[in-house]
């Protein structure tokens, strides 16, 4: 999986690409760890995740919950494999998704 960031002030969009899974989740935790700080407006941009597993779908929630302190998160972009997986789950009631 590729993590690219782009922070702009106190709004910070991740572009996702490849696969979030039990592999790769951690290294995208990590990176949210560090980089939440100060961030009031999250966006996540899943133009190019081909796919999410549950892994990254807790990573998706832990950090939902920060920004629920902190500001706003929206998810961008999703393609109809990874939106039909928020909507069997039950994430497109949690997460914002345009």
């Amino acid at each position: 999986m590729v993590i690219n960031k782009r922070q702009e002030a106190g709004k910070l969009t991740i572009y996702l690409e490849g696969r979030l899974d039990t592999s790769t989740s951690p290294q995208l935790l990590k990176e949210l760890g560090t980089a939440l700080k100060g961030i009031t407006e999250l966006e996540f941009d899943l133009t190019l995740l081909e796919y999410i597993s549950s892994a990254g779908l807790r990573v998706l929630l832990a950090a939902q919950k920060t920004m629920n302190d902190q500001g706003t998160m929206i998810v961008k972009n999703p393609s109809e494999m990874v939106l039909e997986i928020f909507d069997i789950t039950g994430f497109s009631d949690v997460l914002t998704i345009k």
